[in-house]
């Protein structure tokens, strides 16, 4: 499920890319090709058309992104041991460092 839910994602994010990019701050961009008289859609309900599918992809993105977190898969918490972890052997005793015996001097010549 999880895997289905980020190729989602990734297909949305790349639909929000697209239409971002169609459209134009100031009214133009896709709606400005299409300025004929007699179309279905005008200048001005291209432009509406745009702003809600950004809407929708954008709440659609942040609704699959939470459902993401909530499918991801997780380890099991007893089972997971860093390697560290499972190198340590807890029942071994603990052998402090000793001073050598012998401690060299240095010799004058």
């Amino acid at each position: 499920m999880y895997i289905f839910i980020s190729v989602l994602i990734i297909i949305v994010a790349i639909l929000i890319v697209l239409i971002v990019l169609v459209q134009n701050s100031k009214g133009g961009g896709l709606a400005a090709n299409f300025a004929g008289n007699n179309q279905v859609m005008g200048v001005r309900k291209t432009a509406d058309f745009l702003e809600k599918a950004t809407w929708v992809l954008i709440i659609a993105f942040f609704v699959l992104n939470v459902l993401a977190v909530y499918t991801m898969p997780r380890p099991q918490t007893d089972q997971v041991k860093s390697e560290l972890q499972e190198n340590i052997n807890v029942d071994a005793p603990v052998q402090q460092p000793t001073a050598p015996e012998d401690i060299p001097t240095e010799t004058e010549e």
